[in-house]
């Protein structure tokens, strides 16, 4: 589990297919050790670190480059890098599970007095997980939504995400791996299941 506040950025040093997977090779911007079996956020997707190295190397299964932008990782892109929540850290942003839901595209972005506006594309299907003053995460990034209309939502940038992360350099058009706040997603599930029971009983 995670905060959605990013710890630093990483560089892809290699990617190598294998058996319908991949395994990447990832450079801290900050010198750290990753242990064998310890669950790092990149780019918003958990990924399970495969040896102790002071570089993150992880694979990735079909399912994941399926699902998230990670399939077009190429060396020398950036990624951003959060390590898994410790009990006892404070919760600066909300809770992320690193289970993307889908891709978003930005649609435009604009400076708005000293932070900047992004517009994102909602996921085909996830239209109701998505509300103003809620919380989504993109790339990793936890951010809230300031107003939704229609099948896109906007979000604020501050000038330290910005800085930051990799939204500073995204640009229209881009992808960026999405995951609905997790307290939209387990309610909604929940209501649908009771409303499939009652179907039933009828």
């Amino acid at each position: 589990m995670f905060t959605g506040i990013v710890t630093g950025m990483g560089r892809i040093e290699s990617v190598e297919k294998r058996r319908g997977g991949a395994r990447i090779v990832i450079a801290p911007a900050r010198p750290t050790t990753y242990r064998s079996g310890e669950s790092v956020s990149v780019s918003g997707v958990c990924l399970t670190a495969v040896s102790t190295s002071r570089r993150l190397i992880a694979d990735l299964s079909s399912e994941t480059l399926r699902r998230s932008t990670l399939e077009a990782l190429a060396p020398g892109d950036q990624v951003n890098l959060e390590r898994a929540l410790c009990w006892g850290d404070r919760l600066s942003g909300h809770f992320v599970m690193g289970h993307v839901d889908g891709v978003s595209r930005i649609l435009s972005t604009r400076r708005a007095g000293n932070s900047w506006e992004y517009r994102f594309s909602i996921p085909p299907g996830l239209g109701k997980l998505v509300a103003e003053k809620g919380s989504v995460a993109l790339d990793g990034v936890s951010l809230t939504v300031a107003s939704r209309n229609g099948r896109a939502f906007s979000v604020s940038v501050i000038p330290e995400t910005f800085r930051r992360t990799t939204l500073g350099a995204r640009r229209p058009g881009d992808a960026v791996n999405f995951e609905a706040d997790v307290f939209a997603r387990y309610p909604r599930a929940a209501a649908l299941r009771r409303v499939r029971a009652t179907r039933r009983k009828r």
